[in-house]
C-alpha cells in the first residue's frame, strides 16, 4: 500500500505527518537497508532533474508537504559538497543543521535550504523549502551493518511552499504557483497557520519551525525498536 493510499482510509483531517525522528529511523533507516515492509513507501525523485513546482504532482500524495527520497549527488567526484542545481535555479542551504535524537541517542539531522530562481550568486530567492535528512552513526538491523557509504548516499526530503506576507507578494512566474486545485480534499480544512514562521533567535535556522512539531495524531508510525543506533 502506498502512501497516498494510506492517507485516503484515514478519517477526514487526519494526514501524513511524522515527526523528525521517524523520517530518520521509521523510514530513512529503513529505506537505506531496504526494508520497507511495514511502512508506506515514499518514491524515489531526482532533486537535480526536477524543480519544486513539479513536486505534488511527482509525489502523487495530498497536503501542503511533500516527501521523498532521493540520493546525493555530490558535485566533485572525490568530494562532500552535494550538487544542488536545476534547470531553472538552485537550492541554497540557510541557517544550522539540526541534529536529531531518539532514545538520547544521534540518529540524523536536518538541513534547510531555500530555492532560488537563476544563477548563484544573483539567484532570487523563491518561497520554497526544503528540509533535507541524514542518517547520522552505524545503524544495524539484526546482523547487517549498513556502511557509512550507503548512508551517505541516501537523504530524505520533505519540500513545502511557505506562504508570504500578502503585503510582501510579489509575481511569480506561472509555473512556480503550485497548483492548490489538484490536492486532496479532505486537506482543504489545513489552517494557514501552519504555514506561519514564528519569530526565532538570531542564531537558529529562519525556516527551522515552519512546520509543526508534533506527529500525526494518533499516530500512524510502525515500530523501530528492533533497530539501534551507534
Amino acid at each position: 500500500m502506498n502512501l497516498a493510499a494510506v492517507e485516503a482510509e484515514l478519517p477526514p483531517g487526519f494526514r501524513f505527518h511524522p515527526k523528525d525522528d521517524e523520517l530518520i529511523c521509521d523510514y530513512l533507516g529503513k529505506w537505506v537497508i531496504g526494508d520497507v515492509r511495514r511502512t508506506p513507501p515514499l518514491i524515489e525523485v531526482d532533486v537535480n532533474n526536477s524543480e519544486p513546482w513539479n513536486f505534488p504532482e511527482i509525489a502523487r500524495v495530498g497536503g501542503k508537504d511533500w516527501y521523498f527520497y532521493s540520493r546525493r549527488d555530490r558535485k566533485y567526484a572525490t568530494g562532500e559538497r552535494t550538487n544542488r542545481a536545476t534547470i531553472s535555479g538552485y537550492w541554497k542551504a540557510t541557517g544550522k543543521d539540526r541534529t536529531i535524537h531518539r532514545k538520547g541517542l544521534l540518529v540524523g539531522s536536518r538541513k534547510t535550504l531555500v530555492f532560488y530562481h537563476g544563477r548563484a550568486p544573483n539567484g532570487r530567492k523563491t518561497d520554497w523549502i526544503m528540509h533535507e535528512f541524514r542518517l547520522h552513526g552505524s545503524l544495524r538491523s539484526d546482523s547487517k551493518l549498513v556502511t557509512l557509504i550507503q548512508q551517505e548516499n541516501w537523504v530524505l526530503c520533505r519540500v513545502f511552499y511557505k506562504k508570504r506576507d500578502k503585503n510582501k507578494q510579489e509575481q511569480l512566474p506561472l509555473e512556480q504557483v503550485p497548483c492548490f486545485s489538484s490536492w486532496r480534499p479532505h486537506v482543504e480544512n489545513v489552517t494557514e497557520d501552519r504555514f506561519r514562521v514564528r519569530k526565532l533567535p538570531e542564531d537558529k535556522n529562519e525556516f527551522d519551525d515552519g512546520l509543526p512539531v508534533g506527529g500525526l495524531e494518533p499516530s500512524i508510525g510502525f515500530p523501530g525498536d528492533e533497530y539501534s543506533w551507534w
